[in-house]
């Protein structure tokens, strides 16, 4: 990794904003997730160590929900996963970024969020590709992870810090992430186009999450492009 930093190409003090500025915007967050945790009944260690292992913000908020509710741990362990199928797709998108050896492999597995894929894919270069995704994922993981303990341990002096309107940060972010690749590319904006239809008809009547995962259909317009067969037939990287 501070051989990546080292290498001229990444000397990006834009991309090292943005990615402090998301690292940022998810420690605000990870208190709220903190503070919510504890305030609603759950002992200390429960957010923490969820943030440890399942390290998935919105599956670590519909988990807590649904045990703050009074379900069991296997429907906020199914919610969760349910949440998490789309990093399916996403870790197919960065495989390639993570190394060839087993523990970074495993590391990198484990850092694949929205974030990280959105940083990664946004870059033009391989090595651009590889410190964007690993830089937001660590700097993005221990943030996340104090915050988490912060937020945990203040309890309720907090409150929910979503009424200041802060969580509307990350889709802010991620938007602004993927405009560029909608501008410059026709199928990957047709494909947008439509997972964003299918997401707003179906989240009225579908579970939370799974919007999310219906609107992976519109990969189907971008497969079925020349931009999409050049990728599978690994001429595009």
């Amino acid at each position: 990794m501070r051989s990546l930093l080292r290498t001229p190409q990444v000397r990006d003090p834009a991309l090292f904003r943005d990615i402090s500025l998301v690292c940022a915007a998810g420690g605000v967050v990870g208190v709220s997730f903190g503070a919510i945790s504890v305030a609603g009944g759950l002992p200390v260690w429960v957010p923490v160590v969820m943030s440890l292992v399942v390290y998935a913000g919105a599956a670590q908020f519909s988990a807590v929900g649904i045990l703050l509710a009074g379900g069991g741990p296997f429907a906020a362990a199914a919610t969760g996963l349910l949440l998490n199928t789309r990093n399916a797709a996403f870790s197919l998108a960065v495989a390639d970024l993570l190394g060839p050896g087993r523990a970074a492999r495993f590391v990198g597995a484990h850092l694949v969020t929205d974030e990280t894929v959105a940083f990664a894919l946004a870059q033009s270069d391989p090595v651009r590709r590889r410190v964007a995704f690993w830089v937001s994922g660590l700097g993005m993981f221990a943030v996340w992870n104090v915050c988490v303990l912060a937020g945990a341990l203040a309890g309720t002096a907090l409150g929910d810090t979503a009424t200041y309107g802060l969580d509307a940060a990350f889709p802010a972010v991620l938007a602004a992430l993927v405009l560029p690749a909608l501008r410059e590319s026709p199928p990957v904006r047709r494909a947008a186009l439509l997972g964003a239809a299918i997401a707003l008809a179906t989240t009225p009547v579908t579970p939370t999450g799974v919007p999310v995962l219906l609107a992976l259909a519109g990969l189907v317009v971008w497969r079925a492009s020349p931009e999409g067969k050049g990728a599978a037939d690994g001429r595009v990287s």
